[in-house]
């Protein structure tokens, strides 16, 4: 239901934006994501619960289905000699096997681990009460970053095995890398090594259910008139559920989120340079966040009140305190109207050095295969130089 929920709203948005709406009024994304016909009703049933998405998904744009399914993912197209017509190819069809395969390597070895570790550091012992009494600091902080870390390689088993089951099926392919290698991450939902290695928020959130984040961009961000952040965090906490863990969890994300744009826009450029000044800013960035997650996602774990309110006051509210302090001792700079965060965090200096691959834009075959064109004409022009 959550993943039929956003394709029916992604649709009726890209609807509207290519039959009701200006295109000088459309962002980028919007403008290529449009859909400039009314689908008929097999295409709209056979977009909605085609068998390869309907129990985990992950979310797709209607236009990259309907390219897949009419068997347009594999065609490229070329420039002809007067620079204006544009001449249909067929490449050849890539296996997804070997994606599928490391894939399944991936679900195999995330659910071991949860099974194994997170029984051994179950999430609920943060809140037990001997626990709470007889650890030490540096013990709790520990034990809560590990049992939170234990925790995530469920989520990284189920979106990594739907992602497989649409690429054993063909759909998912991307184009090819500058090393000539397929990529078949076109609708994958998390980048594992990203999520664990994330120097701020933002980064985590970029990496983690990657699909969801741009439903919710497309759909809410990027069209909200007013706090923008707060109506996407609030869209987030309803589309997940009733459970009171949700909503607190989101709320924090919110405050977390604003904390850790205001800090990065005031301090990040002053740590670039020298490399080893800029090392020690992201260890130190890195801990941070990783404690900043756990201590957030904690009541999307326990789900209840009693058990989320008892965990935060044993930190005595200790981040949400910080937090506030933070806004209220720091300017917070205002993002652009139409723009993304990601869009907006781009024009900072930062940005340049550690979230290059972390984009969050438009995941569409058409944007990829376009690069791959270009790239192609300008190899097949050189080699015509040299001959």
């Amino acid at each position: 239901m959550m993943i039929i929920t956003q394709k029916i709203t992604s649709l009726a948005y890209e609807i509207h934006d290519g039959m009701f709406r200006k295109d000088e009024e459309l962002t980028p994304s919007q403008r290529g994501l449009a859909v400039r016909r009314m689908p008929s009703l097999l295409e709209y049933l056979s977009y909605n619960c085609n068998f390869m998405g309907i129990l985990a998904g992950p979310l797709c744009s209607y236009k990259d289905y309907i390219t897949f399914i009419e068997g347009r993912s594999y065609h490229m197209t070329q420039s002809g000699e007067d620079g204006k017509e544009e001449i249909q190819y067929e490449r050849t069809e890539p296996s997804p096997n070997v994606a599928v395969i490391q894939k399944l390597l991936v679900c195999g070895l995330s659910l071991l681990f949860h099974l194994i570790i997170s029984k051994m550091l179950p999430v609920e012992y943060n809140i037990d009460e001997h626990f709470q009494a007889t650890a030490s600091w540096p013990t709790k902080v520990i034990y809560l970053y590990v049992s939170l870390l234990a925790a995530r390689p469920k989520y990284y088993f189920a979106w990594t095995l739907a992602d497989a089951i649409n690429n054993a099926a063909g759909f998912g392919f991307r184009g090819y890398d500058k090393n000539g290698a397929a990529r078949w991450d076109l609708i994958s939902n998390l980048r594992i090594k990203q999520i664990e290695m994330s120097t701020s928020f933002k980064m985590f959130l970029d990496n983690w259910n990657i699909q969801t984040a741009l439903w919710l961009k497309r759909v809410c961000y990027e069209r909200a008139s007013l706090s923008p952040t707060t109506q996407t965090f609030f869209l987030s906490a309803i589309w997940h559920g009733v459970y009171p863990g949700y909503y607190l969890t989101f709320l924090t994300g919110m405050l977390m989120t604003l904390v850790a744009r205001a800090v990065r826009n005031n301090f990040r450029h002053y740590f670039i340079e020298p490399p080893q000044l800029k090392f020690l800013y992201d260890v130190i960035t890195w801990i941070a966040t990783q404690i900043a997650i756990s201590y957030t996602v904690v009541p999307f774990v326990l789900l209840s009140v009693k058990a989320s309110l008892m965990f935060y006051s044993s930190w005595y509210y200790s981040l949400h305190f910080a937090c506030i302090l933070v806004l209220l001792l720091l300017p917070v700079k205002k993002t652009q109207k139409g723009k993304s965060t990601h869009e907006n965090v781009q024009l900072s200096r930062s940005k340049k050095f550690d979230e290059k691959d972390n984009s969050l834009g438009q995941n569409s075959f058409f944007t990829t295969n376009s690069i791959c064109n270009q790239n192609q004409e300008i190899t097949s022009r050189h080699s015509s130089l040299k001959q």
